[in-house]
């Protein structure tokens, strides 16, 4: 799929060590957003560490050399109760960061109340919400699977709305959510709820 011309192609990484979500989305000036790609690269838990990490990485390195982003974008790591899992979490950031700079990308973090506030106008949306918004501003039959993929795609989404790399002018073409999150930003107060979208499972 080419690139639209002036569009900014975002690499998104959920990061995790046993599924590592992985979404690339082009975003033009007018915010309006094409999927590229999405994905998940996996390792084994039997597997020690360091071979679980390069699986990681090579997943990553396969899609920055397939589709070319222009910039990379990481879910911030956060603390959890499980320590172990906080654990894996931060070593797949760090490779996804790393290959960022191999590749001479720019890369930024985003937290995961940054990102649902972006793609839902609501800081503490749950997955299904993430995942409806992101299929509605993506223009996809169907909900992005697994979560992790969803979460790759909302986060890469979250940069280039944030950044500013795709402003629209006059809030033309905005969906609900994005027109939220831009009133938000002016009044410098959190963004309001937007009403949960109710889809079927079992299309």
């Amino acid at each position: 799929m080419g690139v639209v011309a002036s569009s900014l192609r975002v690499l998104g990484i959920d990061p995790g060590l046993t599924r590592c979500g992985i979404g690339i989305v082009d975003v033009a000036p007018n915010r309006t957003a094409t999927l590229v790609h999405v994905g998940v690269a996996r390792s084994a838990p039997t597997d020690p560490i360091e071979k679980r990490l390069a699986a990681i990485a090579a997943g990553i390195r396969e899609v920055l050399l397939a589709h070319q982003p222009h910039v990379v974008a990481v879910e911030r790591v956060f603390a959890q109760n499980n320590r172990h899992s906080v654990m894996g979490t931060a070593q797949a950031s760090g490779i996804a960061l790393l290959l960022a700079a191999e590749h001479g990308l720019t890369a930024a973090t985003h937290t995961p109340s940054e990102v649902k506030a972006a793609i839902t106008g609501y800081g503490s949306a749950d997955k299904l919400q993430v995942q409806t918004m992101v299929a509605r501003v993506l223009r996809l039959d169907a909900l992005p699977q697994p979560a992790d993929a969803a979460d790759a795609l909302a986060i890469a989404l979250c940069h280039a709305w944030r950044g500013g790399a795709a402003a629209a002018p006059g809030g033309a073409e905005l969906t609900p959510a994005q027109r939220a999150w831009r009133d938000a930003e002016k009044r410098r107060t959190p963004p309001t709820r937007v009403a949960r979208t109710h889809v079927r499972t079992d299309a």
